[in-house]
């Protein structure tokens, strides 16, 4: 049971944090530019990371999902609307 309620917990956080990834991407980009690829790969990292705790006992819920918050700041860095504020912010 405590395993499964573990992994839920993380499923959640997953959940979640693409969700928030999704809006803000959408807020910023509107649907022209939304980054269809990079919230692929979110989804598939998702999956694989929340296997990977169901697999493995051991993984803390708070350790899958700092990690996956980690990887979600790393997606959305790469994502070209992203990209366009970052430069026009600086320049």
């Amino acid at each position: 049971m405590k395993k499964t309620l573990g992994t839920v917990a993380a499923a959640m956080a997953v959940v979640l944090m693409t969700g928030t990834f999704a809006f803000a991407e959408y807020a910023l980009a509107g649907v022209a530019n939304f980054p269809y690829f990079q919230l692929g790969c979110l989804i598939v990292g998702g999956m694989v990371i929340i296997s990977l705790k169901h697999k493995y006992e051991k993984m803390y819920t708070g350790e899958v999902a700092g990690v996956f918050a980690l990887y979600t700041v790393l997606i959305a860095l790469f994502t070209n609307p992203v990209i366009e504020t970052i430069k026009h912010i600086v320049g």
